[in-house]
């Protein structure tokens, strides 16, 4: 019975896991072995694809000698965690007013803000180029620190609305009743038990900025201001030109710090986007 079980165990869970991880994980394989080979090696048939015969980190040296690639690094993370910070900040004070402070239309309210995040990009940058035209923000980290949370402050603050609504409304009464005003339930009770929550939200705001492309091409993408996405497309492609291995040596460097960030808080990221939609 036990041996049976073991086996249906095996089938069911094991191989389907096995063969989900070397699926997600090929790609990085890829990234690596390329950018670890000469150009020479790259479409030379006599050579086994999936391996690297000859290792050279020439690649990452033309990489980093050049092109602005330690500018590019630079702006990404300057804008992702600036504009991060800022969307969680008003996320969380729209997603508690919503759940807690019962007003007329807050129902509706909630539905609209999710309603936003489903407006695509690109019907937005038109207008948006004109505001940042006018603004006179063109080729400035401003420029997506600003725009970067009109698409993430709808999603989080639906997210985290539903998250806030799993924590019982008695502590909160409890504390009123003991003289804690709204701020001080949101900074001194709620904050601390939504933490899943916030980390789900901002691992989720983090990774839209890093890997957004659209918006940083057309309001930052001169000289050294470019962003990783950009600055891999426009320097290490040119004309029918491609720079494979400084490619993959860029596109792996630029997916390091987001697969470091999930490998740590993907348990929180999963329980607070479960319990934000099973509330929702």
């Amino acid at each position: 019975m036990m041996v049976g079980s073991e086996s249906h165990r095996t089938l069911q869970i094991y191989i389907p896991l096995a063969v989900f991880m070397v699926l997600l994980l090929f790609p990085f394989y890829w990234m690596t072995i390329v950018s670890l080979k000469p150009s020479s090696d790259l479409f030379d048939m006599n050579f086994n694809p999936f391996w690297v015969q000859r290792f050279t980190f020439e690649n990452y040296t033309y990489l980093f000698e050049n092109t602005e690639f330690w500018s590019w690094l630079w702006n990404t993370m300057i804008i992702a965690i600036v504009s991060t910070a800022l969307s969680i900040f008003c996320s969380i004070c729209i997603g508690y007013a919503l759940a807690r402070l019962k007003f007329p239309g807050s129902d509706f309210m909630g539905i609209g803000i999710f309603l936003v995040y489903l407006v695509p990009p690109t019907l937005l940058f038109i207008p948006m180029a004109q505001v940042i035209g006018a603004l006179n923000l063109f080729n400035t980290h401003w420029s997506l620190i600003l725009t970067y949370p009109t698409q993430l402050i709808p999603f989080a603050s639906w997210l985290l609305m539903g998250y806030f609504l799993t924590i019982p409304k008695e502590i909160e009464e409890s504390a009123l009743m003991d003289g804690c005003s709204r701020i001080q339930i949101l900074i001194r009770i709620v904050l601390p038990l939504s933490v899943p929550g916030i980390l789900s939200a901002t691992i989720f705001c983090f990774t839209l900025c890093w890997n957004e492309f659209l918006y940083a091409l057309i309001f930052m993408s001169s000289g050294d201001m470019k962003t990783i996405p950009v600055g891999t497309v426009s320097d290490l492609i040119k004309a029918d030109t491609l720079f494979w291995g400084s490619l993959m040596a860029s596109a792996l460097l630029g997916s390091v710090p987001v697969a470091f960030i999930y490998s740590f808080f993907v348990k929180y990221y999963v329980s607070g986007l479960t319990a934000s939609a099973v509330k929702g």
